[in-house]
């Protein structure tokens, strides 16, 4: 079995454990997600369960929102029954848990890049606010957090030993030629009908600077959470993470990235048509 047929496989599992409540809200089992995670011992899985509650807390989030400890009964061996300790646990929750679980696991890599693009695609979808704007207005939204968090693995990359604007620029094609399918940026360019004084970046529309917002932030984690050194490593974990993006899009049933329409304005045009509209309040 390839690499992508087993994480297409480990996606699939991830959605077939979830559990729908009386509120319509989902949710999954800790006791079902330990065994998908390759976790044979409860009290190991339990202590990656404590690190994600920990670091739910410092995120600032309510953490009982998130991890809802309950009891489920088991049936043993003899027939009796008996009480376990199990969790209720949110998107967000599940996240948490893969980001801090051991990252050696083939499968907990490919969770915490599922986890993380369906929990960013949950919060977009339940901003009431961000649900709002215009196609517009979503736009310049995500160009900016994109700018922000680009600034974040500019620094990531530099620690892992990405230093002049050359290295950079061969880095950042790496992650396009996983996100696009093999076109780095130049490609795009072409691909779009974009001019070579043209930034790829402003002329995505939502859904497009979505995908590559995903990258840029799993990049940057996972950067820093392996300590990675060394160009050539940089270079090809930011492909990876292209590439799992661009799976994900697919095993949703999306549009792939560079069949995207281009919109008729750049995000430096609206942002223009936006500060005229506040000048003239």
């Amino acid at each position: 079995m390839s690499g992508k047929e087993i994480e297409k496989k480990h996606h699939q599992t991830f959605d077939s454990i979830k559990q729908i409540n009386e509120h319509g809200a989902e949710f999954w089992y800790a006791r079902d997600l330990q065994p998908i995670l390759d976790y044979g011992s409860w009290d190991k899985f339990k202590n990656v369960i404590n690190k994600a509650m920990t670091a739910c807390e410092k995120a600032g989030q309510i953490t009982h929102n998130h991890f809802s400890q309950v009891g489920k009964m088991v049936r043993l061996g003899s027939g009796s029954t008996r009480e376990i300790e199990d969790y209720q646990l949110s998107r967000y929750a599940c996240y948490l848990i893969v980001q801090n679980g051991d990252p050696v696991k083939p499968v907990i890599a490919n969770g915490q890049t599922y986890f993380a693009i369906q929990t960013r695609r949950q919060e977009l979808s339940d901003d009431a606010v961000f649900q709002r704007l215009r196609e517009d207005e979503k736009r310049v939204f995500l160009r900016n957090e994109l700018k922000e968090h680009n600034k974040q693995l500019v620094e990531a990359a530099q620690q892992a030993g990405v230093q002049t604007s050359l290295d950079y620029a061969i880095f950042q094609n790496h992650g396009y030629m996983g996100l696009y399918g093999g076109l780095d940026a130049q490609g795009i360019h072409k691909r779009k009908g974009l001019k070579k004084s043209h930034k790829i970046l402003d002329h995505m529309g939502s859904t497009e600077l979505a995908a590559n917002l995903f990258r840029a932030t799993q990049t940057e984690e996972k950067l820093r959470r392996e300590n990675t050194r060394g160009k050539s490593k940089a270079n090809l974990t930011h492909f990876q993470v292209g590439a799992k993006v661009r799976q994900t899009i697919k095993e949703l049933g999306g549009t792939m990235p560079e069949d995207l329409p281009t919109p008729d304005k750049s995000i430096k045009q609206l942002e223009k048509e936006q500060q005229k509209l506040g000048d003239g309040k």
